[in-house]
């Protein structure tokens, strides 16, 4: 097994939700080390989901979104006898957190012209409800490991 990384070991919970996983969405979120931009824009979009969808608390709608969009199964390329296969196997727990971390971010990046915090709102809201450019990834992944299931006996 790898070996865990500093920031692993490191990381701390931050200062308004005290979590370690909205530490670690602020770090990915972070561009250029501007980690107090990260934080305000992260912050600023859990205002707006507060708003938004009253009553409900923006944290779980956060870590809910994230559970959401974390994909349970992807294709993997394996070379067979001169022949590439595209082979389904399960995503361990770690890559499925970071996968979906990266597909929000990317689906947020995507939305040009609108302020970070707006497009991060809408974006978890959309996961939440299972849509939005996030889950579509994670679905599209989905699909090319049920398309390629007869493949599966070459995951060893």
């Amino acid at each position: 097994m790898k070996k865990p990384t500093a920031s692993v070991a490191t990381l701390k919970p931050d200062s308004r939700f005290k979590d370690k996983l909205v530490s670690k969405f602020v770090n990915c979120l972070m561009h250029c080390g501007k980690k107090n931009e990260a934080q305000a824009a992260f912050y600023r979009a859990m205002d707006i989901i507060e708003q938004k969808m009253k009553g409900k608390d923006p944290l779980e709608i956060f870590k809910t979104a994230l559970e959401n969009v974390k994909p349970v199964i992807e294709v993997r390329s394996k070379r067979v006898g001169g022949a590439t296969y595209q082979v389904p196997m399960e995503v361990n727990r770690k890559r499925q957190q970071s996968l979906s971390i990266r597909w929000i971010l990317e689906a947020v990046r995507a939305k040009k012209g609108r302020p970070v915090h707006e497009s991060l709102a809408e974006e978890f809201m959309a996961a939440f409800a299972k849509e939005g450019a996030a889950y579509t990834a994670r679905e599209n992944v989905h699909k090319m490991a049920e398309a390629n299931k007869a493949f599966a006996h070459f995951a060893w």
